[in-house]
């Protein structure tokens, strides 16, 4: 199907920077909808940020004006550049791919992201 390998985690001070990166393989298309998504322990799965393929960003509200999402089109690739990281943006980051074909969502295996003093 699709298969996506997240990169780019790592522990970063509050206030630091870290860019992550996604690449998709296998059955995709380049008119699919992707995007990043974070999960805490004991936390439901939540939206970050989305681009479609006509590169229209989506972001939530909690890092909105942080986070930058961009998309390669070739590659095909995406990649989430944080800024002014807080300790609540811990958490594993997964990328996503909503499927054009069937509307299906496939999901990497997720990068860890630890904000901490």
């Amino acid at each position: 199907q699709v298969q996506l390998v997240e990169s780019g985690g790592g522990l970063v001070h509050p206030g630091g920077s870290l860019k992550l990166s996604c690449v998709a393989s296998g059955k995709y298309f380049g008119i699919d909808d992707m995007g990043w998504y974070r999960q805490a322990p004991g936390k439901q799965r939540e939206l970050v940020a989305t681009i479609s393929s006509g590169l229209k960003e989506n972001y939530s509200d909690s890092i909105k004006g942080r986070f930058i999402i961009s998309r390669d089109m070739v590659k095909p690739m995406i990649h989430l550049q944080m800024s002014r990281l807080r300790p609540e943006d811990s958490g594993v980051y997964y990328c996503n791919v909503k499927s054009w074909l069937n509307g299906d969502d496939y999901w990497g295996q997720g990068t860890q992201v630890t904000v901490s003093s």
